[in-house]
């Protein structure tokens, strides 16, 4: 299984560079973190005494890196969780903060599992994870990569403008369907056609 820096390497290296898409609702970002991460977390690293897209701008990939594993792995104590589940919700959680624990726990209630849907990884998300991965550890682990995937549809549909982030320009699929798709077994990614089916009512 990777360590945890290993998952996180590879997250900055998904994130890609700095980008200031109009359309992301994140705004200005680098190795995915975003301005506004930078801004909670107090990151002048110019020292002007302000956070701006300048500071976003000086951001290395091993700062990138470390924020990602203090802030998005072991402050929502993602290492409770099934080390098989671990890298779907670390990269999920980057991508789409407590969401990404929302996910997890509205797919542990579709399996029996008594547990609230309120985005924090508690004693009961951790037994009600423990327990369901023990009844079908390929299962919730395919299952939840799914939910991911089906995640993002749901924002491109409701939004537009982010369908850009769900279909390639060439029509084929785009980055948070490819994204949530390397951590499903490759039996359960959608076809080509089965792509085309489910994003022929955008426009």
């Amino acid at each position: 299984m990777k360590t945890v820096v290993e998952i996180a390497e590879e997250i900055v290296e998904r994130e890609g560079g700095y980008v200031n898409d109009p359309d992301d609702p994140g705004g200005v970002t680098k190795f995915g973190v975003t301005l506004a991460t930078m801004r909670r977390l107090g990151l002048d690293l110019n020292r002007d005494g302000q956070v701006t897209p300048s500071d976003v701008r000086r951001l290395t990939r091993e700062q990138a890196r470390d924020i990602f594993i203090d802030h998005y792995f072991n402050k929502p104590g993602i290492a409770q969780l099934p080390g098989a589940l671990q890298a779907s919700v670390f990269d999920m959680y980057v991508n789409a903060g407590g969401n990404a624990v929302k996910i997890l726990q509205r797919l542990l209630r579709q399996m029996g599992q008594d547990v609230a849907v309120d985005g924090t990884i508690g004693p009961q998300t951790v037994t009600a994870a423990s327990v369901a991965y023990r009844a079908a550890p390929e299962y919730l682990v395919d299952a939840y990569g799914i939910a991911r995937r089906n995640y993002y549809f749901r924002l491109a549909d409701q939004r537009p403008a982010s369908r850009k982030y769900a279909r390639s320009r060439a029509g084929g699929k785009g980055g948070w369907i490819r994204r949530a798709e390397a951590f499903i077994a490759p039996r359960y990614h959608m076809s080509a056609a089965e792509f085309q089916e489910r994003v022929a009512k955008w426009v």
